[in-house]
């Protein structure tokens, strides 16, 4: 509900509406009944309302106004609140009263009755203060002369002017730090980013004043939470502080060093009449953080990127000066970290692109443009299909049909993988269905999670209500997931979805980080072979040999063994002779629609291979 000043129109609501948010005055609304004062609903609360009761808005709009009274509220002072009430009374008294959480404080309650001409309806305004001490009631009660109504009021303005005192005290003594603190980095000195905020604005509008050109220097630590991980908290402020002083050391009292982020710096730097003068520091900034930082005996590197960005007179947006000397540090960490980049127009349209890209992504999710696309997995013995793999496709309303190399990476950085993986697995039980209808047993559907995923618990309960039978549901882990690090909730999730029959493979092994260490934590029950191990098979001896020691690895630990990129009539039987049990590729066919892949099964009665006999 607003409070509104139909009488004076100058005043703004939005001013109204401030003074209801911002009062320290607890004040709550509430429609009373006709017949007694003492009925009522409450209707509405500001924030200090419930600051002070400790009820959010909530639990409070359409509650009794009974939920006011805490047990600690002793019994004169409940008989004195309903009797007033009742009787319509406006009045005030001071009590001991209960917070939601059963805390007892003191307090002034004041009530006053309102009447809406419009309707006739009747409401009480309540008023909350809470006293910091116990009032001195009994000395109260001493003042001659005034009624109760009297010496509360000129308590109340005694409690005022002395809290008010005391609270200009405390400002005043934090006056001097806030100063202080509003232009600097608590840890480093350094400006902070509201100071860099307002000094870049006053940078720009000298550059267009004067046409002063300036130079952007954006400094990000690579390898800083290791440092926080490995040595602590500690040891990563000292090394904050150290690069604070480097770059004190390297710049000059013309220059502008900020700390806008954790370990984010950003330096304004006048461009002088060589271009060197750019070039040198940034070189410096990334030679002298190459040096090993130490802290108690123990040392590590921690290494910097730097992006770079000019601000010119040419410029149509100059605050855009920030973002381009961001999108620099960008590409050099991209391009292996510890150096600086020089941002250009390329990397300008590179992002222009990403952004389209990504708002087309959220668009994409919104007109659910997903779609799945199957790939037959075969049984090297009988030729027949053992599964499919499920396989992500953006039908793209202007470029066509997309496969996840094209927007795969920008997905994961946009966090909506799980919104793709939520309508894929949409299409899923009619695409079993559809299968099934072929007369043609299609066991199980594989498809790939990543590492995100994983740590993600309610993966679990997606895939339940996805409506897929577990049993018919493989997941596939890339061993890219750097099988021994993997923490907790993914061995949790591992569990609980092997408990509900969901078989797990191991994608692309050979590829990452994985160990028979590893492979024992995870345990799959299948276990691929990536394609760039098997597509030499046919020709080359070492491939066969890595190949088959792969095969013999899981086989010890007994998984079945399924050979990725079998493109040739040749691959399927080297594959087979060698021990896969499955196989993958684009001789039995490319990932195709769940109709195409019905029709080939309706054609075929689900074999698609006979060449296995000719061993």
């Amino acid at each position: 509900m607003t409070l509104t000043m139909q009488d004076n129109p100058l005043i703004p609501s939005q001013i109204l509406d401030q003074i209801t948010d911002k009062t320290c005055e607890g004040l709550a609304l509430a429609l009373a009944s006709d017949d007694d004062g003492a009925v009522m609903y409450l209707q509405w609360c500001n924030k200090a309302f419930t600051k002070i009761t400790g009820y959010q808005a909530k639990e409070v709009i359409g509650k009794r106004g009974t939920i006011l009274i805490g047990s600690s509220m002793d019994q004169g002072s409940h008989l004195i609140i309903i009797e007033k009430l009742m009787n319509w009374e406006q009045f005030s008294l001071k009590t001991q009263n209960n917070r939601k959480n059963g805390e007892q404080y003191w307090q002034k309650m004041s009530w006053t009755p309102l009447l809406d001409m419009a309707t006739g309806n009747r409401w009480w305004l309540c008023s909350l203060i809470e006293l910091e001490n116990r009032p001195d009631l009994q000395a109260e009660g001493k003042v001659p002369g005034l009624q109760r109504a009297d010496r509360d009021l000129l308590t109340g303005y005694v409690e005022k002017i002395e809290r008010l005192e005391k609270e200009n005290k405390r400002l005043h003594e934090l006056a001097k730090v806030v100063a202080k603190e509003s232009k600097e980095d608590s840890l480093t000195g350094l400006s902070n980013r509201r100071h860099f905020e307002v000094e870049l604005k006053s940078w720009i509008q000298d550059l267009q004043k004067t046409g002063r050109d300036f130079a952007v220097f954006y400094v990000d630590l690579d390898r800083f939470k290791s440092v926080n991980d490995t040595l602590g908290h500690d040891a990563g402020d000292r090394l904050l502080i150290s690069v604070a002083n480097m770059l004190r050391r390297l710049t000059s009292e013309a220059d502008l060093i900020a700390r806008i982020g954790g370990d984010e710096f950003v330096i304004l730097r006048p461009l002088g009449s060589s271009a060197l003068d750019i070039s040198s520091l940034a070189d410096a900034i990334v030679q002298e953080m190459h040096a090993p930082f130490a802290f108690e005996g123990k040392s590590t590197f921690c290494s910097a990127s730097v992006g770079v960005a000019i601000a010119n007179a040419q410029m149509e947006i100059p605050e855009q000066v920030v973002s381009d000397a961001d999108m620099a540090l960008y590409h050099a960490k991209s391009n292996g970290r510890g150096r600086w980049s020089f941002f250009t127009e390329e990397m300008h349209a590179e992002a222009i692109t990403t952004k389209r890209l990504v708002s087309d992504l959220l668009i994409a999710c919104e007109k659910r443009e997903f779609i799945p696309h199957f790939q037959p997995v075969i049984d090297a013995a009988t030729g027949k299909i053992a599964g499919a793999e499920v396989l992500a496709r953006w039908v793209h309303p202007t470029m066509g049909l997309l496969s996840p190399a094209s927007f795969l990476e920008t997905a994961t950085a946009m966090g909506i993988l799980k919104r793709i993986d939520e309508i894929i697995f949409s299409y899923l039980p009619d695409a079993l269905a559809l299968f099934d209808s072929a007369g043609v047993d299609v066991p199980r559907l594989s498809t790939n999670a990543s590492a995100g995923r994983l740590a993600d618990p309610s993966l679990i309960h997606d895939i339940r209500r996805s409506g897929v039978d577990p049993k018919r549901l493989i997941i596939e882990i890339l061993e890219s997931v750097y099988l021994e690090r993997i923490g907790d909730v993914v061995h949790w999730t591992l569990g609980e979805l092997k408990e509900m029959g969901v078989a797990i493979a191991l994608d692309d092994f050979g590829t990452g980080h994985a160990s028979v260490q590893g492979l024992l934590k995870i345990n799959p029950t299948v276990l691929k072979i990536d394609r760039q191990f098997i597509l030499p098979i046919v020709d080359d001896a070492t491939a066969r040999a890595l190949v088959t020691s792969i095969i013999g690895i899981g086989k010890s630990l007994g998984m079945k063994i399924v050979a990725e990129g079998v493109e040739t009539e040749d691959h399927a039987l080297f594959a087979t002779e060698m021990g896969c049990d499955f196989l993958q590729g684009f001789y039995f066919g490319r990932p195709m629609s769940s109709k195409d892949l019905h029709l080939k099964l309706t054609e075929n009665n689900g074999v698609f291979w006979s060449g296995h006999a000719l061993r």
